[in-house]
């Protein structure tokens, strides 16, 4: 979750630290500080808070130093305190870490750090590795890391400097991602995510577990945790510079929803064969004897991932007629999973790929003999280098905390999948045909659901909820659009911080509706689909309890207006395509509603964007 940089080699050692937390702050936001090492000693500066504190006190560091690491921390053992900000260092101030994880076995290892007379300055699982490092140096700063990993359980990136060996960045890696920047002439950099080099590099090395690197401006060595030497594999960065900057956009959410009909372009491109009505995906690499042979899928995912995976059900349930299980991989990792080796397909769904439940219930499943395939946004992340096959969503680096176009492109490849499997199991050309066409139209209905005045009816909605005070919210929706109810409860939790519930509408009866009253916000997704006429029974119950709906329908559907509080409209477009439209309004919702609160819409309490630890 939290996010690590360090530099060797450059020349603004601490522009490079600065520059590359700010782009690394949606991993973590509580706190911020870095480690300067130069021919003085080490100097550290912290701050609570967002790095542009740590950007007004840490003024006081070198400029120039010749390495340094820096970390902004998403809490986890410890307070958000000064004190508990990481780097952390030794009793006597000459080792510094940086760590992104868990060390599980933290407290074991503090009671034996403190049996021999080590006194702990902070709460945090952290500075024992600093002890740690500081307990096994004898002249080599890589020897000291290796050996004290070796101490470690859980998971961890970290990076460590010492005034000992002062041009020198020993990092390591286990179940926490890291990557290693290479520059030109003795450059390196390194972070938990490749927004932060972007600028500085275009060659990285994405670490694995258990791997140890050590980096000055002589050059860099990786070793695994037993000493054996590693060749890397040196890869090219393909995102461009542009794209995590905000340009005219108030907040990156904003900005990455009108991302939307870009992303889905990207998602779709050299993918969707119109004039054959059908999909290719290589990546897949599935055969069409194991497609033939599918007797279940498991959908595996998190948060936002989660909703879409649900709509992922309802598809491949509907139109290949195979049965699906949606699981939440913190509640999968820790059963005992059914898996029929042959017969069942797991599909794991992450936007960053380094998800850390999800990545636990991967090499679970896996391990029980299971065909796995990954959907993920990023490039080499480690569920995609884990996983049988995979499939890139392409939508871009997605910075907003609350996800936005990550979540449509999960959902469009999803839709490729079922189309891809489907024609190799005899799906109707004239089935695909419509669903692919329907899909190719959504950039641009996208685009004009984004037109200046559907913004402004949204903004004023939103301004009716906050200044009325709303403090509730239900969601409801029917079918495919029953997940989407579920997002954009999610959307409106995640950023302005009012508590919201997704509902099948159906089951508001069942125990929601003793809720309802004239102070109740209800947005109701009502396409005019075959179920309209269910929903618009719900829709009747709402409206004799004096609730206050906000109906989202297809264009032409002018019935609800008469009876609504505020009606949204979407093009019209096939079932399954339909959360690809029915959301967006939804992301705007909450965006609109956080905004008018005065909230950090883009940094919201407590979350962070990428959970890698339990």
């Amino acid at each position: 979750m939290c996010g690590i940089v360090g530099c060797v080699g450059v020349e603004d050692t601490w522009n490079c630290l600065i520059g590359g937390l700010k782009l690394l702050e949606y991993r973590g936001y509580d706190s911020a500080g870095m480690a300067i090492v130069d021919e003085k000693g080490l100097h550290v500066s912290k701050s609570v808070g967002m790095v542009r504190n740590l950007e007004i006190n840490g003024r006081r560091l070198p400029a120039h130093g010749s390495v340094g690491i820096a970390h902004t921390r998403w809490a986890t053992h410890g307070g958000v305190t000064e004190k508990n900000a990481h780097p952390h260092v030794d009793a006597k101030g000459e080792f510094a870490v940086v760590h992104n994880g868990i060390v599980e076995n933290h407290m074991a290892l503090r009671t034996a750090l403190e049996s021999e007379g080590v006194d702990f300055q902070t709460e945090t699982d952290t500075e024992i590795i600093a002890h740690l490092v500081a307990r096994f140096y004898e002249g080599d700063l890589v020897e000291a890391v290796r050996l004290s990993c070796k101490e470690l359980r859980g998971t961890y990136g970290i990076l460590v400097v010492s005034v000992k060996e002062p041009e020198k960045i020993v990092a390591a890696r286990m179940g926490s991602p890291l990557v290693l920047g290479i520059g030109g002439q003795g450059h390196y950099v390194f972070a938990s995510d490749v927004p932060a080099m972007i600028s500085r590099t275009s060659q990285v090395v994405y670490l694995n577990d258990g791997e140890v690197v050590s980096a000055s401006p002589e050059g860099y060595e990786i070793f695994s945790l037993d000493k054996t030497p590693i060749t890397p594999k040196v890869e090219s960065l393909d995102q461009k510079l542009e794209s995590i900057y905000l340009g005219d956009f108030e907040h990156y959410m904003l900005k990455e929803i009108f991302d939307q009909p870009i992303a889905l372009t990207n998602t779709m491109r050299g993918r969707v064969r119109p004039e054959a009505s059908d999909v290719h995906l290589g990546g897949a690499r599935l055969t069409v004897d194991e497609i033939r042979n599918l007797r279940r899928v498991i959908i595996v995912a998190c948060g936002t991932s989660w909703h879409a995976a649900l709509i992922g059900k309802y598809l491949i349930e509907e139109i290949l007629r195979i049965p699906v299980e949606v699981e939440y991989a913190s509640e999968l990792r820790y059963r005992n999973p059914i898996v029929r080796p042959g017969e069942d397909l797991a599909i794991f769904i992450s936007q960053s790929g380094e998800t850390a439940d999800t990545l636990a219930a991967l090499r679970e499943l896996k391990r029980k003999g299971a065909r796995t395939l990954g959907i993920c946004n990023v490039v080499n992340s480690t569920i995609a280098r884990e996983v049988h096959s995979g499939i890139y969503t392409h939508a871009g680096i997605e910075i907003g905390v609350a996800s936005t176009k990550a979540f449509t492109a999960q959902v469009v490849t999803l839709l490729l999948l079922t189309v891809h499997v489907g024609r190799q199991r005899d799906m109707s050309s004239y089935f695909a045909d419509d669903v692919i066409q329907d899909m190719l139209k959504v950039p641009n209905l996208i685009d004009h659901m984004l037109a200046k005045e559907c913004l402004e009816q949204i903004e004023k909605i939103a301004a009716e909820v906050v200044d009325s005070g709303v403090r509730n919210f239900l969601y409801l929706g029917r079918g495919v659009n029953f997940p989407v109810a579920l997002e954009g409860a999610l959307k409106m939790k995640e950023i302005s911080y009012i508590h919201a519930e997704g509902y099948p509408a159906a089951e508001m009866k069942h125990g929601p509706i003793a809720l309802i009253d004239e102070n109740m916000p209800v947005v109701v997704i009502a396409p005019k689909d075959r179920i309209y006429e269910k929903v618009m029974n719900n829709i009747q119950e709402l409206l004799a309890r004096k609730a206050k709906i906000i109906a989202v329908t297809t264009d032409g559907n002018t019935e609800l207006e008469d009876i609504c509080q505020h009606v949204l409209y979407v093009p019209s477009v096939s079932d399954p395509v339909m959360p690809l439209l029915t959301v967006v309004p939804l992301q705007l919702l909450a965006y609109y509603t956080a905004c008018l609160k005065g909230l950090s819409v883009d940094k919201p309490r407590n979350l962070a964007k990428s959970v890698t630890v339990e």
